[in-house]
């Protein structure tokens, strides 16, 4: 529910009214521009709702349908901003973030950092830890390849993403990544969810293989409910029953969670898609819907990758899919982060 203030409340006045939230066991969140409404979350008692009222300060009280609060728009109506390195996800700017799927080798992994760097992007991409369909497949260097990422980044000034499988994961991540990513088949482990909740650094969160956009926002509500804010959303593609491509890459999902959401939205077209001559097609149709930020595989070899080489981008096609971006953020007017 939304608590709407008085608009001539005075200092005291207001805390007068959070004392009274105190009292009852109520957690306030500030709502609205320029603090004109409180939003509370949680469930409130019939009691607790008539005592609101009499509080000092409150002129009306308007409930809220939406099951997720703190990711609302009607909490939060201006956009969140999450700062990822030297880059804003969420404001004018798009945002580019490239990699390969996983980190392979400290050798490999600096050669791609120049590469990122070269191609005016602010963010390096790299899996340590990799949740993979067989037990056989390569599962990720681990804390070893957390460690390459973050020396490659600090070399060309960059910020690195990587994905965290489990909660007994964080201490080492937390030392070394700038954006802890959250993978389709943990969308909704809410153990780890809420564990993310407790700590201060972004998190990117993908959308489950078969998740309404509610479910997905009620994942980021998991987070946010803990303190942490900084959320960025990950459209990476559903399951259908479409055989043709990996996943379906749903882009009307953006403009909806316009209207729904606060928080950032980011395409991943290499998930989304499977298939390289494909990526940069979907990588513009995200832009050009709205999206905040693009996230792509690319290999300097990608006949030879460890894991998901056939939606690898060449060196040569991340070039182009930055440039060609560049020009529709421009139509739009937006820029690029570079």
């Amino acid at each position: 529910m939304l608590l709407i203030l008085d608009p001539q409340a005075t200092p005291e006045t207001l805390e007068a009214l959070r004392s009274g939230l105190a009292r009852l066991g109520l957690s306030p969140h500030m709502a609205g521009e320029g603090g004109t409404a409180i939003g509370i979350v949680g469930t409130v008692s019939a009691k607790a709702k008539a005592e609101l009222a009499k509080l000092p300060g409150v002129r009306k009280i308007v409930p809220v349908a939406e099951p997720y609060r703190l990711a609302s728009r009607v909490f939060h109506p201006a956009p969140t901003l999450v700062n990822v390195g030297k880059a804003q996800v969420g404001g004018r700017q798009v945002v580019m973030m490239a990699g390969p799927c996983s980190v392979e080798s400290r050798e490999h992994i600096l050669e791609m950092a120049r590469l990122v760097k070269e191609a005016g992007i602010p963010v390096l991409r790299g899996g340590a830890y990799k949740p993979r369909t067989s037990p056989y497949a390569f599962q990720g260097l681990g804390e070893k390849g957390l460690e390459y990422l973050k020396e490659a980044g600090e070399k060309y000034d960059l910020a690195t993403v990587s994905e965290v499988m489990d909660a007994s994961q964080l201490p080492a991540m937390l030392e070394t990544i700038d954006l802890l990513q959250v993978g389709a088949r943990n969308m909704q482990n809410f153990t780890l969810l809420s564990a993310l909740g407790k700590v201060r650094r972004p998190v990117l969160l993908k959308r489950g293989l078969s998740a309404t956009l509610q479910e997905w926002l009620m994942s980021a509500e998991y987070i946010m409910a803990g303190g942490n804010d900084q959320v960025i959303l990950c459209e990476r593609g559903i399951r259908t029953f479409e055989p043709a491509t990996r996943n379906t890459f749903d882009v009307s999902c953006i403009p909806v969670l316009r209207e729904m959401t606060h928080l950032p939205i980011v395409v991943d077209p290499s998930h989304a898609i499977g298939v390289r001559d494909k990526v940069i097609p979907l990588a513009r149709a995200g832009v050009a819907a709205g999206a905040d930020g693009v996230i792509v595989e690319f290999h300097t070899c990608p006949e030879e990758a460890l894991s998901d080489g056939p939606q690898a981008l060449y060196p040569e096609q991340l070039d182009q899919l930055v440039r060609e971006l560049e020009g529709i953020a421009q139509v739009i007017g937006r820029g690029m982060n570079r």
